[in-house]
């Protein structure tokens, strides 16, 4: 395979569309590094892995030679940007955005290499327009154009408010490709329109028009949303080692293999289509699932904490080692106590104290490893030790007074 190929292949792994392949491998046959922008507005202070799918694209973009350009979008930020929403954003404070985009900044270089990175801010253009020139990029584009786009359209028929400034999202987010002279802009699915808004506002410009690349959404821990932390369904970088761990062993086995395409790098394409076919032959997923968790663990920290958690996840699962390595974390409970059922609700193990009956009949609750069944016991605060059903849902708790 050639050279050439092998990129294109690298540079395609986990994408869902290059938009133009034949661009991209003509700019790639002329021998430059290639300028690869994507943005990311600072809305909330932390990453999580779904967000770690475009760094991680980026990242091997930088493999291959190529000039990185992570934007932060200090001035879209104060837009808000509408895509996937069926309401108005609420626009941030200046401080608020500030505050963020230096959290981004001190979290991308995890998964970036800082000597091939180029961290940019969007005010730097757009802080230096006029309102005439503001004027003059509105003038670029029609109505009828914005409302093609699929969440301004449903919104509009279903006579929901559009703000005006939230048309020029798309503009904006456009102009920044011309602003950096972008060769290629990286975002997810739910950003096809503003990728190409920037070809466009690059060809009015005068400028060879970006090749667009979208990658999937990142579905988070219940396998079913788009990864977010409103929905609880994330796994934030900055989280404990043996968070990580425990939350990647919680994923399905199917979406697995997503996760390995989007977000590992020590598991190549053709060891991903090996593992596959071994599954396949009878190997166990979880030894799969485990290195990807000892990968993540070993990125965000380093090779010792991912040790550390995964020796943590084997004693909590396997009843193999120091449980002491978990998380400790308190539950609020009334002075007089709760029964199991209650217990493990109140500690998130269980989504109600129905479903904790039904696994506790199945015989599928552990407490410090010990299979549990005494539905007539009170837990008092001051209790503490490691509850789990099932093999994938537990906590090392400790129980506190409720006020």
């Amino acid at each position: 395979m050639s050279e050439l190929q092998q990129a294109l292949d690298l540079i395609a792994r986990g994408s869902d569309e290059i938009l133009k392949r034949e661009e991209l491998e003509a700019r790639l046959k002329l021998g430059r590094p290639l300028r690869v922008k994507a943005g990311f507005d600072p809305t909330a202070p932390d990453l999580h892995l779904g967000h770690t799918v475009l760094l991680n694209k980026m990242r091997q973009f930088q493999g291959l030679g190529h000039q990185i350009i992570f934007l932060i979008g200090d001035f879209t930020g104060m837009i808000g940007d509408p895509s996937g929403k069926n309401v108005t954003r609420k626009p941030l404070s200046r401080e608020d955005v500030l505050a963020n985009a230096q959290t981004y900044a001190d979290q991308v270089f995890k998964v970036l290499d800082k000597e091939r990175t180029e961290i940019r801010f969007n005010s730097e253009w757009f802080g230096k327009m006029s309102a005439s020139d503001m004027i003059r990029l509105a003038g670029q584009h029609t109505v009828a154009r914005m409302l093609e786009r699929d969440d301004f359209a449903k919104r509009y028929a279903a006579q929901q408010s559009i703000a005006i400034h939230e048309f020029l999202y798309p503009l904006v987010q456009g102009y920044d490709s011309v602003a950096l002279k972008a060769d290629v802009e990286l975002g997810g699915t739910d950003q096809k329109f503003n990728l190409l808004m920037g070809r466009g506002l690059q060809e009015h410009h005068g400028q060879a028009p970006q090749i667009v690349l979208t990658m999937p959404l990142l579905e988070g821990l219940d396998g079913v949303n788009k990864m977010s932390k409103s929905l609880g369904n994330y796994i934030g970088i900055a989280e404990p080692a043996i968070d990580i761990v425990i939350k990647t062993m919680k994923i399905g086995d199917d979406l697995m293999w997503k996760w390995i395409d989007l977000l590992s790098f020590d598991i190549g394409i053709d060891e991903a289509k090996t593992l596959r076919a071994e599954v396949e032959a009878g190997l166990n997923p979880r030894d799969i699932k485990l290195r990807l968790a000892r990968e993540l663990a070993a990125r965000f920290h380093d090779a010792a904490a991912a040790e550390q958690a995964l020796a943590g996840w084997h004693a909590a699962v396997r009843g193999e080692g120091d449980l002491s390595s978990l998380p400790l974390q308190d539950v609020a409970v009334p002075a007089e106590g709760v029964r199991i059922a209650a217990l493990l609700t109140a500690a998130g193990i269980t989504p109600s104290n129905s479903e904790a009956n039904r696994k506790l009949k199945e015989r599928a609750v552990k407490i410090d490893g010990e299979i549990f069944e005494d539905t007539a016991r009170l837990f008092t605060p001051g209790f503490e030790g490691v509850v789990a059903v099932g093999k994938r849902n537990f906590a090392r708790i400790r129980l506190v007074t409720s006020a």
